[in-house]
């Protein structure tokens, strides 16, 4: 029997397993190293390397054979580290490589590894508790690494001497490890940084003394107790976070001054060869950021630059020095993402840059874009016109060392990434081990309405234009931070499968979504509701102008999961005159409910704007509901909290309004599981067949 694409897509993450991912090139350029499991079923990725000579890959770590074919055991905090970066495989999903390109060190369930590159030897490392994140120093004579027990410690490369270098005198104090809003809204994972010399680190310590403890339970289980979290929820107390110079040998920690009043959130760290460490701090109200630089050994900082935005200030993808030690930093100026040096913009006006590729005596290599849906690899430098170094209407990315840069291109011919090593006129390729999709998407990137929404749009495999009018399906995220129309086959796989099951798919990204420059980004201040449903209301309105003999607009559903799931249950609340049902998987019903960075960027303090709060709330609209909703939630998500639909769920039973719940149990804001996932899809298109027949 031929196996559904929800099954397929769960088994594979999507297809991405076999995929090679965390590449690094080595220091001398000659060798990519990279993260890929063994095929496109299996979810235990090993480490290979890739000559860049020969063009010959070989396999430096098997974690099966590491662990002599045992399971994996993973720490409650591992778990939790994974869950916020959104991470799905096991075995080895990360790895650090020193500076001399002679060590690399990984953790695989739990325990502390490292490998001599020269020798391809794999040797166990002793380490008290469960390890998090090891990190080689640059010479590569030691690792340090966080544990379970909340301390920073180090053992050297030969496996002696493993020692706490700090160790937490209070049980809500943690060292070496990223908190949970710098983790799951800053895009910042780590919690140390070694000093260019090896003799010392600078580390995070958190304290969650003030935090509020929530409780997750799992109802499938009564007789399991409910797990305690701290989770800081908007215009509740943070994490209390401080940043000190730890030396290796001998010396007290020194801590590293600056207004925590003024500044809660340590955003960015960085402390390359040959300058003093840099960090960017910002305020809880997100209006203001400073660019520091520490004087690591008396803590003292100085003000490098100073941002400020009335709605909130977009984090710097770095910041980091040049080769002439001047600041390179990404800033909102003028309307547009700019690479500054020293301040200055130096990228033009044609682009909205993405993303620091690497900073070199050439300029600074970026990801950039000048149309929303493709993103090109771009050498931006004072005083020159922009270098473009990659075509066509696709996504890049990429990583480079030692005069080797390695290419990631996906586009929408195809629904697999390609790999392209380059050093001078010679090329190369990665080999990607996915499972071919089972289906190749057919998709149209247009622009509709006045503010030129880019959409994609998928009707079904076979079906004839003009040959009958199709139920509307809308599928957006719709919220800020991530982008879902781009030149990518694979973005659309499940699209595609959706529009197969007889409808018009339109996926559609509206005002707040990425590469539209600062007044797109800024028109949600404090309207989530008003303006992201209208963005999707007019989506509605110009695809029936486009395609007026293949959609019919009165069956209109729409379906999302978290930003896009709120987004859903909005629609058929809001606007039951353009929506007839909904699927909303995991949404923030009530945003007094979700965590303080994200939230109160957007929608400010909840004690100082109540209203904003109220205005952007589904639970006053329960009484509303006149069209079929379904809500899904899982009731281990540790993000977006099971209250949201439950409070949601009970305002509507209050108002005596019918609707579905899908309670997921055991199952956090992802859902791996094979058979859940597979049947989770199978419900939610079932249920809008049904209610759009």
């Amino acid at each position: 029997m031929t196996e559904s694409y929800p099954r397929l897509a769960a088994r594979t993450l999507r297809f991405t397993l076999g995929v090679p991912r965390n590449l690094t090139v080595s220091p001398d350029g000659g060798t990519v190293r990279f993260i890929r499991t063994a095929n496109g079923v299996s979810r235990s990725g090993g480490l290979w390397e890739y000559d860049v000579a020969t063009g010959e890959e070989s396999l430096l770590v098997d974690p099966v054979a590491v662990l002599g074919g045992a399971d994996e055991d993973l720490s409650p905090e591992e778990r939790a580290r994974r869950e916020r970066s959104r991470e799905g495989a096991g075995g080895l999903v990360s790895y650090d490589v020193d500076q001399t390109g002679r060590w690399a060190c990984f953790a695989l369930s739990g325990r502390l590894f490292a490998v001599h590159l020269g020798a391809d030897a794999v040797r166990e490392l002793p380490a008290e508790g469960a390890v998090i994140d090891p990190r080689l120093d640059p010479t590569g004579r030691h690792v340090a690494y966080a544990n379970s027990a909340g301390e920073l410690r180090v053992v050297d490369v030969a496996g002696r001497e493993d020692r706490a270098l700090v160790t937490p005198d209070t049980p809500t104090r943690v060292w070496g490890r990223a908190e949970f809003t710098a983790a799951e809204e800053m895009d910042r994972h780590r919690g140390f940084w070694w000093a260019p010399d090896g003799r010392s680190l600078l580390v995070e310590r958190y304290d969650d003394v003030d935090v509020e403890v929530w409780h997750v339970a799992d109802p499938a289980h009564p007789d399991r107790p409910a797990v305690e979290q701290r989770y800081p929820a908007a215009g509740t107390a943070n994490s209390v976070v401080t940043l000190w110079h730890v030396p290796l040998e001998g010396g007290e920690p020194v801590e590293i001054a600056w207004d925590h009043d003024a500044f809660e959130y340590l955003a960015r760290v960085d402390w390359s060869e040959g300058s003093d460490p840099l960090l960017q701090v910002l305020s809880r109200d997100q209006h203001r950021s400073l660019v520091l630089e520490a004087d690591p050994a008396t803590g003292a900082t100085r003000t490098l630059r100073e941002l400020s935005d009335d709605a909130w200030v977009e984090l710097s993808a770095g910041p980091r020095r040049d080769p002439q030690g001047r600041l390179v930093t990404v800033e909102d100026v003028d309307g547009r993402r700019r690479v500054c040096v020293d301040g200055t913009p130096v990228s033009g006006d044609a682009w909205q840059v993405r993303s620091i590729v690497e900073v070199d005596e050439d300029g600074v290599l970026a990801t950039a874009s000048d149309e929303p849906t493709e993103v090109h690899l771009v050498r931006f430098a004072a005083g020159r016109d922009a270098e473009v170094l990659t075509q066509g209407a696709a996504v890049h990315g990429a990583v480079v060392g030692g005069g080797t840069t390695v290419v990631v291109r996906t586009d929408l011919d195809s629904t697999a990434s390609t790999f392209t090593v380059r050093r001078g006129n010679a090329t190369g390729s990665l080999r990607v081990l996915s499972e071919p999709a089972p289906i190749s998407p057919s998709v149209e990137l247009v622009r509709l309405g006045e503010r030129e929404l880019r959409a994609a749009v998928l009707f079904p495999r076979d079906h004839v234009p003009g040959s009958t009018r199709l139920p509307l399906l809308l599928d957006p995220y719709g919220g800020p931070g991530a982008q879902r129309v781009l030149a990518s086959g694979r973005m659309f796989l499940k699209s595609q499968w959706m529009a197969d099951q007889g409808f018009c798919v339109v996926v559609s990204d509206g005002r707040g979504t990425p590469g539209r420059g600062s007044e797109w980004d800024r028109a949600i201040h404090h309207r989530f509701a008003e303006v992201t449903l209208q963005d999707q209301v007019d989506t509605v309105a110009a695809i029936a102008e486009r395609y007026p003999d293949d959609v019919d607009t009165g069956r209109v559903g729409i379906t999302g999961w978290s930003y896009g799931g709120y987004l859903a249950a909005l629609a058929v609340l809001q606007r039951p005159d353009v929506f007839h049902a909904a699927v909303a998987g995991a949404p923030v019903t009530e945003w007094r409910l979700y965590d303080t960075c994200y939230t109160e960027r957007y929608l400010g303090h909840p004690d100082e704007v109540p209203e904003v709060y109220d205005a952007n709330s589904l639970l006053p609209l329960a009484p509303r509901l006149e069209r079929p909703l379904m809500l899904i939630h899982g009731l281990a998500d540790d993000n977006v909290v099971a209250a949201h639909t439950l409070r949601l769920s009970s305002a509507l039973l209050a108002a005596g309004r019918p609707h579905t719940v899908l309670p997921l149990s055991g199952v956090t804001h992802m859902t791996p599981q094979e058979e859940v996932a597979e049947n989770l899809e199978l419900i939610q298109m079932e249920f809008l067949r049904q209610q759009l027949a």
